[in-house]
């Protein structure tokens, strides 16, 4: 029996470098004053064998010079020399950053770092993430999202014949006016543009308290809803358990919860029926499926939030069908801040994979 050569059992390539560029693109169509534009810290790692994985974190406003300061001085000189497995990096990474905090900004600079990992892995085995992760749907229903608080009503009907045109059986409106008669007026509006099949969901990303959101679903569920999404602060773990014992539409939130431990916590409490992991923001791929495995245990649905040539791909790893969000006008591809082919196609109100290797994000290194 021939002993085992050096080359056949060659260590992991261990990680040697870490850059990072802070892109910021302005928004096709504003998500408002306080959200003019996105922010993207693309991330390039190496390591000793000549291997590169591409990766991004991602912030809508708060924080982009802060993660980029994490990635550099933090995070990039604690990973170097590190082997180059995403499930190990991110658990050291996320004990050596616990002192900045559990989540926030701490994961979502961890992702810009997991996800070049994952992609140097799939890349490293010819072919994509789904690929290398097991790809089990052939593609994912794509809902209509928009943010549109301050959009004019002849604007959101506008948008709303935009979806159906489209081919959308899903979609999502924001809510929270200061007086809710005017939430009611748009509602009926666009359910009237949507007709009585199609799914009509509501988001009023915390703008109320326990008391407010209870009398607005004594008027807002009659327009049959699919959720109502995260009306109170997040962190109100009490309001959510109360709110879901009674509410007569189901409940999803999670786009501002950052760990697998807050995650838990609310789906025990029974405080949630859908959550929405954002992959950027809970840290990446690698807790991003640890939160989906927890939530198949509770037979709780996910959700993934924005984000969609990322959250597409995962999607089509899931064993259960989801729905995909897609902003009006904000992907990647859309935004022109891509520097190759979108890893994804949307067609018919479907998501499926594009043929490229690993995640398939490659950003300019100038914008227009």
């Amino acid at each position: 029996m021939t002993a085992p050569t050096a080359e056949s059992v060659r260590t992991v390539p261990r990680i040697t470098g870490l850059a990072t560029r802070l892109l910021t693109v302005p928004l096709r169509r504003h998500w408002g004053t306080e959200a003019p534009e996105n922010h993207v810290i693309a991330t390039e790692l190496s390591t000793d064998d000549g291997g590169t994985g591409f990766g991004f974190s991602w912030t809508p406003t708060i924080g982009p010079q802060a993660v980029k300061a994490l990635l550099d001085y933090d995070i990039a000189p604690f990973v170097t020399g590190l082997p180059a497995t995403p499930e190990a990096v991110w658990d050291a990474v996320w004990k050596r950053l616990h002192e900045a905090g559990g989540g926030g900004l701490t994961t979502i600079a961890m992702a810009g770092v997991d996800l070049a990992l994952w992609d140097l892995q799939a890349r490293r085995a010819g072919t994509s993430v789904p690929g290398l992760l097991g790809q089990r749907q052939d593609s994912a229903e794509v809902y209509g999202s928009g943010v549109n608080l301050h959009y004019t009503l002849d604007e959101l009907v506008a948008q709303a014949e935009r979806w159906v045109a489209a081919g959308h059986q899903a979609v999502k409106i924001k809510v929270g006016k200061p007086d809710i008669r005017e939430d009611v007026e748009r509602l009926a509006a666009v359910r009237s543009v949507l007709g009585p099949d199609r799914r009509l969901m509501i988001d009023a990303n915390q703008r109320w308290d326990l008391p407010t959101t209870f009398r607005a679903l004594d008027v807002l569920a009659e327009f049959g809803l699919e959720w109502l999404e995260e009306p109170i602060r997040a962190d109100d773990l009490w309001a959510y358990r109360r709110l879901r014992k009674h509410s007569p539409v189901p409940i999803a939130l999670g786009e501002n919860l950052h760990t697998i431990y807050r995650f838990r916590d609310f789906i025990e409490a029974e405080a949630v029926d859908i959550i929405q992991p954002n992959i950027i923001r809970v840290g990446g791929i690698t807790p991003f499926r640890r939160i989906v495995e927890l939530a198949r245990t509770h037979s709780i649905k996910v959700m993934p939030h924005l984000l969609p040539e990322l959250s597409g791909q995962l999607a089509l790893t899931l064993a259960e069908p989801t729905l995909v969000e897609d902003v009006e006008d904000a992907s990647f591809e859309q935004l022109g801040i891509l520097d190759e082919p979108s890893p994804v196609r949307f067609s018919n109100s479907r998501v499926t994979l594009a043929d490229h290797a690993g995640l398939g994000f490659r950003f300019k290194d100038r914008l227009q």
